[in-house]
């Protein structure tokens, strides 16, 4: 049986370009979820979009950016995620944060007694 959860979807939208500390922002943030023993954190390049100045990124072959749109997602405990926030205040440099409540469902594998457990 699977029981859903109450949990907090952060998302957090910012460009390829965008860095910190030496490295590219997207992979500090899934860095840092990790270190904070956060619950998962998955990244996804948007091949189009545009935020708050109105310019158009694209992927486009006659318009190619270097600075595709990029959204980080994390779902955790709310607590976990506050604490987490003030982490990500400091790496941001521009970009759009939102929180959501959502219910989570978690699928494990199953395991027979004939098999060892995965971790």
């Amino acid at each position: 049986m699977h029981l859903p959860h109450e949990a907090v979807l952060l998302r957090i939208f910012i460009g390829e370009s965008d860095r910190w500390q030496g490295r590219p922002l997207y992979e500090a943030i899934v860095l840092k979820a990790r270190e904070l023993h956060l619950a998962g954190a998955t990244v996804l390049r948007g091949p189009m979009g545009f935020g708050k100045t109105s310019r158009l990124h694209t992927a486009k072959i006659l318009r190619l950016s270097f600075d595709l749109p990029m959204v980080i997602e994390i779902a955790d405990s709310e607590e976990n995620i506050n604490v987490f926030l003030p982490v990500l205040d400091e790496m941001m440099g521009g970009g759009l944060v939102t929180l959501e409540k959502v219910r989570v469902i978690e699928y494990r594998g199953i395991v027979s007694s004939a098999e060892p457990a995965k971790t």
